[in-house]
């Protein structure tokens, strides 16, 4: 039996951009005495065009806000479906639904549901009440398999246009844990370029990631910044350099801040720093925080193309890079290599990383990687260099006994 939402439905919010508009991603995790037995993470907003007392036509596009509930969610089994219910305070709710079959589960009537009489929501409205919008959409995805689509799925059904993107989805579950198996959208498969997530005003360039021959230089440090409504909540400074073995071809690719953009999210126990360019969909680095004390690199994830035209997708939940202890910040100037894969390497240069306990904008004391420890190197030098004198004054003893005894002849 499927727990009661309020007890068995978990909802995390997490704080991204799309353009500029704020939009919050959510991600439910339903579970019942198995464990999952629902799990979906997305991302969406609405542009919605509704006549005004002027008579003029008005837009007005809602993204999730950082307050939503979430009744009326529920598992589902072989007789009943399942649905995820979400409510946006008193203006707009939404939900979607979930059939299963003998070897299959559909997404299917997908409901947006919203109130003219919220004159917050829609100043000026003229047809006061509750309007619905049904989207005849239907998604078809095996039994134990997670339906995955990063880029914009976009449907216009006047008056609302809707978006979504980021979608990490998968309904009846089995035996309580969300399968690794994976059913991939059509427009992930053709497209290589990611929801319009923007951090930068630099125009975006292509670049090849071509097979290397010959020195590729060190790359330009970029620095990004993470914010959670006005704070800053997490920092980091680094030039970045992908190493990628593809059928024993190395790739080398310098990540150029100016066409780079980036965006992330800040939770108490985690942080998650995400880059994406024409080149790559996605570069995911996610922190973690350890025994309520250290922070560390916990997880790296990397979705791109090669100048063959085949993906590279990579992830690796299983780091333990860059620790330092929490309200600290951690550095290692000197290059360092992050191993994510035998295929796929990390090459840093100028790192500088804080991920939480951000105070006024700006790095805590850090804590400097072995690299950068140059104490270790005076005993070191002093050492050699005694080391060197003996034996210099021990040869100089050696020839001058030699000299001597050449002096003398045996009577």
């Amino acid at each position: 039996m499927c727990l009661s939402p309020v007890k068995g439905a978990k909802l995390i919010l997490i704080f991204l951009f799309l353009g500029a508009v704020q939009s919050n991603a959510l991600i439910v995790n339903l579970t019942d005495s198995k464990g999952t037995c629902l799990y979906a993470e997305w991302e969406m907003n609405f542009t919605i065009t509704y006549e005004t007392t002027n008579h003029t036509n008005k837009t007005r596009t809602i993204a999730v806000p950082d307050k939503v509930t979430h009744d009326g969610s529920s598992c589902g089994d072989d007789q009943n479906s399942a649905k995820i219910m979400i409510q946006f305070g008193f203006a707009v709710s939404w939900a979607v639904n979930f059939t299963k079959e003998a070897s299959h589960y559909s997404i299917h009537d997908i409901v947006l549901s919203y109130n003219t009489s919220d004159s917050t929501a829609f100043p000026d409205a003229v047809a006061k009440g509750v309007h619905t919008v049904k989207n005849p959409e239907n998604f078809t995805v095996p039994l134990d398999v997670i339906f995955k689509c990063n880029s914009v799925l976009t449907y216009n059904l006047t008056p609302v246009v809707q978006n979504y993107w980021g979608i990490h989805l998968q309904a009846f579950v089995q035996n309580g844990t969300v399968s690794k198996n994976e059913q991939v959208c059509e427009k992930d498969q053709t497209v290589t370029t990611v929801a319009p997530i923007i951090h930068t005003t630099a125009p975006s360039t292509t670049t090849t990631l071509t097979p290397t021959s010959t020195p590729t230089p060190t790359p330009t440090v970029g620095n990004y910044s993470i914010r959670n409504g006005n704070t800053t909540c997490l920092l980091a400074t680094m030039g970045l350099q992908l190493n990628i073995t593809e059928e024993k071809v190395p790739f080398i690719f310098n990540i150029n801040p100016a066409t780079t953009n980036f965006t992330g999210s800040c939770q108490p126990q985690s942080a998650q720093l995400r880059l994406n360019n024409s080149q790559i969909k996605y570069l995911d680095f996610i922190f973690a925080v350890k025994n309520e004390k250290r922070f560390y690199l916990k997880e790296v994830n990397v979705y791109m193309y090669l100048a063959n035209g085949s993906a590279f997708n990579i992830s690796n939940n299983n780091l333990s890079f860059w620790d330092a202890p929490l309200g600290s910040s951690y550095m290692c100037n000197k290059e360092q290599v992050l191993s994510v894969s035998r295929a796929f390497q990390i090459n840093t240069f100028n790192l500088k990383v804080q991920p939480f306990n951000v105070t006024k904008g700006e790095y805590s004391t850090a804590q400097e990687c072995s690299l950068d420890d140059d104490t270790i190197l005076i005993p070191i030098i002093v050492g050699a260099g005694l080391s060197g004198l003996i034996i210099v004054i021990v040869i100089a003893y050696l020839i001058g006994r030699r000299k001597t005894y050449a002096g003398y002849q045996t009577l």
